[in-house]
């Protein structure tokens, strides 16, 4: 893998104290689109959904797309939908179990986006992406890799829409018995061979573990450990064209463990096993993190978490 541009997409301090969880969209003509929460700190009442635009001549200024006043805002994901058309998905709630999802559209590339709606209104948990970027599917469905958290247990599957408007959950079996920790949460999804759809977890368990649909994500394998090691921060995958999976994450085993190095891995067979292809930061005491990774014109975008203080963007040749 060849890094062609690692730049900070603003000066750290210049616009909040803190920052975390971003997402990221390429849309026509090469507009790169990135949101991410910010605010006083993680789960602060001011905390908003930011984003910012980078053309050819850069990135424009950091400004507020989206915010519930008097609660926090959470993980933020965007949708390309065509043209100049971009949908936003993010979290609000004081607690993570109490969360409700919010979605707001822009028509014009993200220069203005609607006021939020509830996305299933009433609904508290987590409905529709969690975290990562969601797939869409040749026939017009599209797949949200979601997760809910409680004190008990959690859980993680994906929300089907075919109209935008209405959705069901397809939930992937865990045994909850076997596990160390509370389960797994925020899945990343590509599409496989033969039509097949893959699933990578975090975990509270060392490691990543796995699942896959054989039916277009409306039923899933149970999903089981992998070799790969997590500490049970956020990923994110993507396959590309001719079955090569690139996968996001810091290499690190443990329950609440570092979050540094932050590592690309590349896979030459489908996702079964992986190999590391390209380190992007290692400092010990960093937190490089909650990495979002698209493709487009054969060209890898990647946004992730830089030590609370700015978000980082990286092009790479895969």
């Amino acid at each position: 893998m060849k890094l062609l541009v690692k730049e900070k997409i603003f000066t750290p301090g210049a616009y909040f104290p803190q920052c975390h969880a971003s997402t990221v969209a390429v849309l026509p003509g090469g507009t790169v689109a990135a949101a991410w929460f910010a605010g006083e700190a993680e789960g602060r009442e001011d905390v908003a959904v930011w984003g910012a635009l980078r053309t050819a001549a850069g990135w424009g200024p950091p400004r507020v797309w989206a915010d519930i006043p008097g609660e926090p805002c959470w993980n933020p994901v965007l949708r390309p939908r065509g043209g100049r058309r971009l949908t936003l998905y993010f979290k609000a709630g004081h607690t993570i179990p109490r969360w409700r999802t919010y979605v707001c559209e822009s028509e014009d590339g993200g220069a203005s986006f609607s006021l939020p709606r509830e996305l299933v209104p009433g609904d508290e948990g987590g409905r529709g992406p969690v975290k990562n970027k969601g797939l869409e599917m040749d026939d017009g469905t599209y797949l949200a890799p979601m997760s809910v958290e409680t004190a008990a247990a959690w859980d993680a599957g994906v929300d089907i829409t075919t109209d935008g408007r209405t959705w069901r959950t397809a939930w992937v079996p865990l045994e909850h018995g076997g596990l160390q920790g509370l389960g797994v949460i925020q899945p990343t999804l590509w599409q496989g061979r033969e039509g097949e759809i893959r699933m990578l977890l975090r975990s509270t368990e060392g490691v990543i573990y796995a699942s896959r649909s054989a039916d277009g994500g409306w039923t899933w394998d149970p999903a089981r450990p992998t070799a790969l090691p997590n500490n049970n921060s956020g990923l994110d995958a993507v396959g590309l064209p001719g079955g090569r999976v690139v996968l996001a994450c810091n290499p690190v085993s443990g329950n609440w463990a570092a979050r540094s190095p932050l590592t690309l891995l590349a896979s030459e067979d489908g996702g079964e096993t992986f190999s590391p292809a390209l380190e992007l930061e290692n400092r010990p005491g960093g937190e490089f993190s909650y990495p979002a990774v698209v493709e487009a014109d054969g060209v890898l975008h990647m946004t992730y978490t830089y030590d609370r203080q700015t978000i980082v963007y990286c092009r790479v040749e895969p």
